[in-house]
């Protein structure tokens, strides 16, 4: 009987051990954890469709009543020339201005964005 008592202790011992070194092995991230500083998102702003000032270029004016006035498309997958003059939404990722002033052919705005979604609100615009 004291062999067999030995025995169960020895095993919940070893049980308790490698269950605390698995913990230990294992860091998970909590919910209440933050994104890196910086780190970009995609983000939806809603707007009129301007041509810009040279050919295959656009402009979004931003119809909300706040944030920037102007938004410069940088690039886009979908194609914006038939929706010139439609209100849509636009959804993709910040550009700093610093780096998008030195593009080329990037019309003058007060934000910048790669989009990666567009979807049309309404044909005309306000």
């Amino acid at each position: 009987m004291r062999v067999s008592i030995i025995r169960a202790m020895v095993i919940v011992g070893v049980c308790v051990f490698g269950v605390s070194v698995s913990a230990q092995d294992k860091p998970t991230a909590k919910p209440t954890d933050k994104p890196a500083q910086g780190a970009a998102k995609e983000h939806t702003m809603t707007g009129c469709v301007q041509k810009g000032s040279t050919a295959d270029t656009f402009i979004v004016q931003n119809t909300a009543g706040k944030g920037p006035k102007m938004i410069g498309i940088i690039k886009s997958k979908d194609n914006l020339t038939p929706h010139i003059g439609h209100k849509i939404d636009i959804t993709g990722m910040n550009v700093p201005a610093t780096e998008a002033e030195a593009m080329k052919n990037v019309p003058k705005a007060d934000h910048y964005m790669t989009l990666s979604s567009i979807k049309m609100v309404a044909a005309t615009c306000p």
